[in-house]
């Protein structure tokens, strides 16, 4: 088994560029992130935006993630740039925040400087969990905790190289089904735009590694994953529990049914 990093191990792994493999959950199942956390994975991405949980969720979540043998740190996507959801994930524990629908270089200052105290930000001071895993020093904290800007949409591709260049800005993160659907994709799917989709995803990498922060992407599966950390992406998620669990129960189900015919 993989051994855990501490979120300043993970944070300084992120900054460095080091590859990093996550996985994402949309489910409000501590005991699945518990045994998650076990795997090997570096992180564990709890989805608040789009996922099926609350603030209690993500909570417990998070906790489960720091269970005995984890080799995870918790991460959260936050419902939208907005210093309350920002700062109530980092006071549930979170290592690292994915702030979504990031467009300009603005957003993505916005989104660094709720992340970080004064006078380098404008973060509430209430650490409550975080002071027991990060420690309750806003230096400490800022050394220790990671904001990452979703590029996404038409403008976050456009403005791609100016966001990257944010200062105070670790990482930006890659929606693969928002971006397909921004660059006229019909769905978020859609095969007829793949050559633009893989020239969008080009540019924003090379835009992160220009700027010497992380480029992360999401990932259906984990060989799509190993091609993205092949072609220079530094961090990937493997999406996501919900997801996996009809698939391997729907596998199950046929090998069942074909085994009694």
């Amino acid at each position: 088994m993989a051994t855990g990093r501490t979120p300043a191990e993970f944070t300084t792994a992120l900054r460095a560029r080091e590859q990093l493999i996550g996985y994402w959950s949309l489910l409000d199942s501590p005991i699945a992130a518990e045994r998650l956390a076990r795997l090997g994975y570096d992180y564990l991405a709890f989805d608040a935006q789009h996922g099926l949980f609350g603030y209690q969720g993500m909570l417990h979540n998070l906790l489960a993630t720091d269970t005995k043998g984890s080799t995870a740190v918790g991460i959260v996507r936050v419902e939208a740039n907005d210093p309350t959801y920002i700062g109530k994930a980092l006071d549930a524990g979170a290592t690292a925040v994915i702030v979504p629908l990031i467009d300009t270089a603005q957003d993505a200052a916005d989104a660094v400087a709720a992340v970080r105290y004064p006078p380098l930000g404008r973060r509430s001071y209430g650490p409550m969990r975080a002071q027991l895993r990060i420690g309750p020093n806003p230096a400490d904290t800022h050394a220790q905790t990671a904001v990452l800007a979703m590029i996404e949409t038409a403008d976050g591709l456009a403005n791609v190289e100016e966001i990257c260049a944010t200062d105070g800005l670790d990482g930006i993160y890659v929606g693969p089904s928002d971006l397909r659907l921004a660059i006229g994709g019909t769905t978020s799917t859609d095969p007829s735009v793949q050559e633009d989709f893989e020239q969008a995803l080009t540019r924003i990498r090379k835009a992160a590694e220009a700027a010497g922060i992380a480029a992360g992407i999401h990932n259906a599966d984990g060989a799509s994953a190993a091609r993205r950390l092949a072609e220079g992406w530094t961090y990937v998620s493997i999406a996501a529990d919900v997801v996996h669990l009809q698939q391997i129960a729907t596998t199950h189900l046929d090998a069942a049914r074909g085994g009694a015919r």
